[in-house]
Order: structure tokens, then C-alpha cells, then sequence
């Protein structure tokens, strides 16, 4: 064994605990940045002296040469990301489905002073008070803008449950070009991963950096990761290349596959981007939601079952076929159902009563537009009705044109069972329309609050694994320190050694 094989021991002992030292001040360096995982020195010790052969010297034992940082890895637990990932997008669907459901109640308002149910008690009373003054200019007058009010309050939530759809559709748009930017950025990660790896060396930041957008592409969708070794060559604790899945909101992955990026083809990787369509049909449906395609297959119906983001946005806004799950569209049509049985059945009333003139009454409701079909966004009163409120026929036919019968027969237009509203009332089918939103309303946000403090306690589990502990690093900095002067007061006792050696023995008789 060589005289200097101490100082080499010490040489190899110092720059091990220098790399240490190192990895530490990275770690620390590092602690606030986003998605960072502390990465940890493994130490191996060097091969032995001798090393077993025919000609190795005879000696006690095999003499330690050394240490050596083996690798430096990343503190990761792959199960953690997988729960979270799926949590993440649990959560993320319940809370854009929350939120459409909480702006929804918002705008309704109900109960209030200005919702509609209110509107139609004003109109409601007031015609009672026509009915009781059917000669009063001033009942009629305010019969009529009552009437009015109730319509304009119809007009502004059909616009307005539209604006916000508008939003939503908008948001649909801005999520899907995020995907698409996404799967890009990783599938540019997994080729630079793919230049390092086999050449025997980890990519842990970039390794941390694809994680860190794996988890945003979660918010959007339930995702399943696999990985491939990028080379035959790349160390056996290397991430390798991410394939990615998109699987249904139990975790189950769908037949035929649907990868987003694949790469189990390593020497081909292929990422396959979003394409949205709406449908632009001249139909009930217009607009809607009609396909999501990736790589020419359509995976709309999978999106919707994978629930995240995504799904919830889209069932908001609405898809083509969505049935129940159409939250704006099927309350927009809901409304413009209500707007239609309650005008025609009034208009009906209306036209069996006369006016103060002695007239038939004329049709009380009708569109902006001109249209033949009555909406929330198009009803509005008469305009002849609105500028001559004469013309309400508040009298029935039998009893002159001054007593009031019919008012208050336009009165129980409120409380009357329609065929057109499932054989209930406007007032009824209203309270029955608010109080299924609020249901929902109310399973949305206990399911987001759910989920929220579930994915909360998973990424704590997961920071606890993955995040830099500066408590944790200072000791690490202090025992690393004392380890590399350790092996600098060695390399100088094996200096003093030779030195006695060289200068100090043999010199008897110079």
C-alpha cells in the first residue's frame, strides 16, 4: 500500500463532504422556490485495497480506501404525487362547480327584495288592488309597470345567466390552451431528461420542474404517470421519461388508453394536444360544448368522467347532450319555460276580460323581437298596454267594463296549476327551481371543502417528504462541516507522518 495512500483518503474524504456541503447550500438556496424537492448525498466507500486477484499481497484484511458521493438524489415519494394529483383534480372540479353554482345564486338572489319571486308578488298585488279599484287610473297604472318590472327582471336574469356563461365558455377556452401549453413544457422536459440520464448523471431539478407542471396539468384532469428508462445506460434510480394518461376520476384507466404524452417509445416521444369544438348548429344546442379531440379521437365523455377543472367548467357552461348536468343551459331554459307557460296562460285570462274601453282584451305578453316563441330574454308587456294601461282587462265580459272579475282572475294566474310546468304553479315551480339550485348549491360547497382540507392533508404528508427543512439543513451544514475539518486535521496528521518520515529519519551521522 503506497505511503501517500493516507492523503488520498483524506483528499477523497474532503471532497466528499465538500459535494455535502454543496447539496446542503443548494437545498437552502432553494427553499422557497416552487415545486423544489431537497435532494440528499449518498455516500459509497471507494473500493478496498487489495482488490481480490491471484497476485493480491497477503495481509489481514481488506484496508478502507476512501469515500465517495455514489449520487445525489432527490427526496421524492411517487405515491404521495399520485394522491395528490388525484385529489387535486377532485377539488378542482367541486370548486368550478361551486363557483358557477355560487354566482347562479347570486345573481337569482333568493329570497330577496328584488328577485322575481318578489316581482311577482308586486304584480300579484297590484292586480289585487285593480281588482278592488278597476276604475282607479292609478291602479292600472301601476298594474302595468308592476307587469313590466316583472318582465325586465325576467330580460336581466336570461342576460345575465348568459354573461356569465359567456365566462365560463371563455375560461373553457384559456384552460384548454393551458393543457395544450403544459403537455408541451413536459414533453420539452422529457427530451432534455432524455440528453442527460445516459450519461449516468439524475436531472433532479428538472425532474423537480416536470413534477411541478404535472401537478398544475392535474388541476385540470385526473392523470395517471408512468415512467420509462430514457437509455439502457441511465442509473437505476433515474425518474426516466413521464408518460402520461387520462384516466377516470376512480383512477381507472380507459380501454383504449388515452395518452396525452407518450413516451414508451423512447426513441419516439409524441405529445397529443387538445382541439375544442362547439357546436354551431342552428338548434336548442347552439354553442354548446360538441367534442374535445385528442389525436383525432374524441374524448369529450372521458374528460367529463375524469373530473377536474375542466369538467366541472364544461358541464357548467354546458355540452352538447349533457342532459342534467347542463347547469346554465338547462337553468336558461328552465327560465325561459316559466316565461312562456306564465305569458301564455295570463295572456289567455287577459284576452277573456275587457279593457276600460268595453274592448276584448288583447295579448298582455309578448316578444321584443317578434318572434312567435316567448323567452326570459324576449318577454315584455304590450307596448300599447304600457303607455294606455286602459287597456288591461281587468273586467270580465259579464259584468261591465268597470267592475274588476277578471283582475283577480289574472291574480290567480299565479296560483294556477299549468300543464306546461309539470301541473304546478309558476310561484310553485320557481320555489321548487331555487330550492333544487340551492341543494346543489350546497352538495358543491361541502364537496369542495371536503376535498380541499383532503388535498391539503396530502400535500402536507407530501412537504413533509419533499420539502427543504432549514432546521433539517443547518445540522446537516454543522455535521458536514465538522466532517470536512475532520478529514483536514487527517490530511494533516498523515502530512506530519511523512514529513517525519522524509526529514526526520535517516539523519544519525550527517
Amino acid at each position: 500500500m503506497s505511503t501517500f495512500q493516507g492523503l488520498e483518503l483524506a483528499k477523497k474524504a474532503l471532497y466528499a463532504q465538500q459535494g455535502a456541503l454543496y447539496t446542503t447550500g443548494h437545498n437552502i438556496a432553494n427553499v422557497n422556490t416552487a415545486g423544489y424537492s431537497r435532494q440528499r448525498v449518498n455516500f459509497e466507500t471507494t473500493s478496498p485495497f487489495p482488490m481480490p486477484s491471484r497476485v493480491m499481497p497477503t495481509i489481514a484484511g481488506q484496508i478502507g480506501t476512501g469515500v465517495e458521493i455514489g449520487t445525489v438524489e432527490r427526496v421524492r415519494d411517487q405515491f404521495l404525487d399520485m394522491q395528490f394529483r388525484a385529489e387535486n383534480s377532485r377539488a378542482n372540479y367541486w370548486s368550478a362547480k361551486s363557483e358557477a353554482l355560487s354566482r347562479m345564486e347570486d345573481l337569482l338572489n333568493e329570497p330577496s327584495e328584488d328577485g322575481l319571486s318578489a316581482q311577482m308578488d308586486l304584480l300579484w298585488q297590484a292586480l289585487q288592488d285593480l281588482a278592488d279599484h278597476p276604475d282607479n287610473d292609478g291602479a292600472r297604472s301601476v298594474a302595468a309597470q308592476r307587469a313590466l318590472a316583472l318582465t325586465e327582471t325576467f330580460n336581466h336574469l336570461s342576460k345575465s345567466l348568459q354573461a356569465i356563461q359567456g365566462d365560463l365558455k371563455e375560461q373553457i377556452d384559456v384552460s384548454t390552451k393551458n393543457i395544450n401549453s403544459l403537455l408541451s413544457q413536459i414533453n420539452g422536459l422529457n427530451e432534455q431528461i432524455q440528453k442527460i440520464e445516459p450519461h449516468g448523471m439524475l436531472a433532479n431539478d428538472l425532474y423537480d420542474e416536470r413534477d411541478r407542471l404535472i401537478d398544475q396539468l392535474s388541476n385540470y384532469m385526473n392523470i395517471k404517470v408512468d415512467y420509462t428508462k430514457s437509455s439502457d445506460s441511465s442509473l437505476q434510480i433515474a425518474d426516466g421519461l413521464a408518460s402520461i394518461q387520462l384516466i377516470d376520476s376512480s383512477g381507472q384507466s380507459f380501454d383504449p388508453p388515452i395518452y396525452l404524452i407518450d413516451a414508451r417509445d423512447r426513441d419516439n416521444l409524441i405529445v397529443n394536444e387538445f382541439e375544442l369544438a362547439y357546436n354551431d348548429a342552428d338548434n336548442a344546442e347552439k354553442g354548446l360544448v360538441s367534442n374535445i379531440t385528442v389525436d383525432g379521437v374524441d374524448v369529450l365523455q372521458n374528460i367529463l368522467s375524469s373530473e377536474g377543472a375542466l369538467s366541472g367548467l364544461i358541464e357548467s357552461y354546458g355540452v352538447v347532450g349533457g342532459g342534467e348536468n347542463n347547469l346554465y343551459p338547462n337553468m336558461l331554459d328552465e327560465l325561459n319555460k316559466m316565461a312562456k307557460q306564465f305569458a301564455e296562460a295570463f295572456n289567455t285570462q287577459h284576452q277573456a276580460g275587457i279593457d276600460a274601453n268595453g274592448e276584448t282584451g288583447k295579448a298582455f305578453f309578448i316578444t321584443k323581437d317578434g318572434s312567435m316563441d316567448i323567452t326570459a330574454e324576449n318577454i315584455t308587456v304590450l307596448g300599447d298596454i304600457v303607455k294606455d294601461p286602459n287597456l288591461i282587462a281587468a273586467s270580465a265580459v259579464d259584468g261591465g267594463s268597470r267592475n274588476g272579475d277578471n283582475a283577480l282572475d289574472l291574480a290567480k294566474v299565479f296560483d294556477k296549476d299549468i300543464e306546461g310546468l309539470d301541473d304546478t304553479s309558476v310561484r310553485k315551480y320557481f320555489i321548487a327551481l331555487i330550492g333544487d339550485l340551492g341543494v346543489k348549491g350546497q352538495k358543491a360547497n361541502t364537496m369542495k371543502n371536503s376535498t380541499d382540507i383532503l388535498k391539503s392533508q396530502i400535500e402536507n404528508s407530501r412537504m413533509s417528504v419533499t420539502a427543504v427543512s432549514l432546521d433539517e439543513e443547518i445540522s446537516n451544514l454543522i455535521k458536514f462541516q465538522h466532517a470536512y475539518n475532520a478529514a483536514a486535521r487527517s490530511m494533516t496528521a498523515i502530512d506530519e507522518l511523512i514529513d517525519r518520515v522524509i526529514n526526520q529519519m535517516g539523519i544519525v551521522g550527517r
